[in-house]
């Protein structure tokens, strides 16, 4: 395995076999999905199957509202009552090949617009490793409590 340029706190480990029409499984058996190409991709789309899309929108979806939480608590604010909504798409890309697009969608309800604003930015700049990791790689658009950020 390659060397991290992080003191690594926690490592999740899975394997994959079969593609994307094949079956993912973490190695301490927490997460176990099959996997099958949606019909709109050309696949079969097999019912209570997942894709890896599915997977990638789980998990940004609870790190960002991790990452929110981290940064209200270190505002001393309350977003406990936080919702996040992360889509996240497939596509064939300008030049060939395929590319993901996420959309988020942050609802904090009981803290004012400005202040679910700026929550929301410090979390996605300075917080969330999969902020980090797909910036400049990915299109990515925010909507904080419905209206789209900047």
């Amino acid at each position: 395995m390659a060397e991290h340029t992080i003191e690594p706190l926690v490592t999740a480990v899975a394997n994959s076999t079969g593609g994307r029409d094949g079956h993912a499984e973490t190695t301490d058996r927490s997460v176990s999905v099959n996997l099958s190409v949606p019909r709109a991709m050309g696949g079969k789309g097999l019912p209570d199957t997942t894709t890896p899309e599915h997977l990638f929108a789980c998990g940004y979806a609870a790190c960002f509202g991790g990452a929110v939480d981290f940064v209200a608590t270190k505002r001393k604010k309350d977003a406990s009552d936080a919702r996040v909504t992360c889509e996240v798409s497939v596509g064939p890309r300008e030049g060939g090949g395929f590319g993901i697009a996420v959309a988020m969608a942050v609802d904090l309800p009981n803290l004012a617009q400005e202040d679910a604003e700026a929550l929301v930015t410090e979390a996605h700049e300075q917080i969330c490793p999969y902020s980090y990791a797909t910036r400049g790689n990915i299109d990515i658009a925010f909507a904080v409590n419905g209206q789209a950020l900047g």
